[in-house]
């Protein structure tokens, strides 16, 4: 198990927020490797975030989902995510190849979740396999108690540039969403973000910004924005399965109260995921 080292966009946060000592600490938390503890929350779930980057270099956050034990330790320390992406997610092909991933296996319902961050393949006929380089279990803050909708078959997927009504209509009824971020040389990280419904505000039909809360002093994704803007976002229905993937770019607002903008470039949205 290594010993883990923050980056230089994460501990400029650290400092610029006064948690650096903070942040210190809590990195004995960040390991390498699976725990058996890591592990038995991961086998309980049935949602998983994926982060990754498309062709073109868009950095997107994909659900995949399953039965409880469809992510699952395999030989060797990796781990293994037994279901595939449906046809037209913008990761579909990614994997094909290795290739940086950041996973978040969350439990919506007991409020518990853990992150896999490393380079994963697609091994045909099993799913996705992650060789972990990051794994750590962040506390249940800001996550909104919910069962997961029935789940149905992928529907067909539209997209576009900017936010018509209806999408509009879909992020500022939000409680919840997903954010994909990336670094150069750390790889993808895929974290959770929550408050009381309208806390993302939906400024004109390419951009949100969001407050950002108080949280454990590891600061991993502002971090990430404050050395590549690059992110991605997902938005969930959970009355009715329906998902909104957002690909785009963010920057902190630090005055007058720490904030996210994003600037949407790409949209995908599917009406049950």
């Amino acid at each position: 198990m290594a010993t883990h080292a923050f980056h230089s966009g994460e501990i400029g946060v650290q400092t610029r927020v006064g948690v650096a000592c903070v942040g210190a600490r809590v990195a004995r938390g960040i390991s390498d490797a699976l725990s058996e503890r890591a592990l038995d929350l991961l086998t309980r779930q049935r949602l998983a975030i994926v982060a990754g980057t498309d062709a073109g270099g868009a950095v997107w956050a994909s659900p995949l989902r399953g039965a409880p034990g469809f992510l699952r330790g395999h030989g060797g320390g990796a781990l293994e995510i037994a279901t595939g992406f449906p046809p037209g997610d913008p990761l579909e092909h990614v994997f094909a190849l290795s290739a940086p991933i950041g996973v978040l296996g969350i439990d919506l319902a007991d409020r518990r979740r853990v992150r896999v961050n490393g380079t994963a393949r697609l091994e045909h006929g099993r799913g996705l396999r992650v060789a972990p380089t990051e794994v750590f279990i962040n506390c249940p803050k800001y996550i909104t108690a919910r069962e997961l909708p029935t789940q149905a078959p992928a529907g067909s997927s539209r997209g576009g540039a900017a936010l018509d009504p209806a999408r509009r209509a879909l992020v500022a009824a939000a409680d919840t969403f997903f954010i994909a971020t990336v670094h150069g040389e750390r790889g993808l990280d895929a974290s959770h973000r929550g408050g009381p419904p309208g806390f993302v505000r939906v400024t004109d039909e390419h951009h949100l910004v969001w407050p950002d809360y108080e949280g454990n002093a590891m600061f991993q994704t502002l971090g990430n924005l404050a050395v590549d803007p690059r992110a991605g976002l997902l938005f969930i229905d959970f009355a009715s399965g329906a998902t909104l993937q957002l690909s785009g770019r963010a920057h902190i607002v630090w005055e007058p109260e720490r904030a996210v903008a994003f600037q949407v470039e790409r949209w995908v949205a599917r009406p049950a995921a």
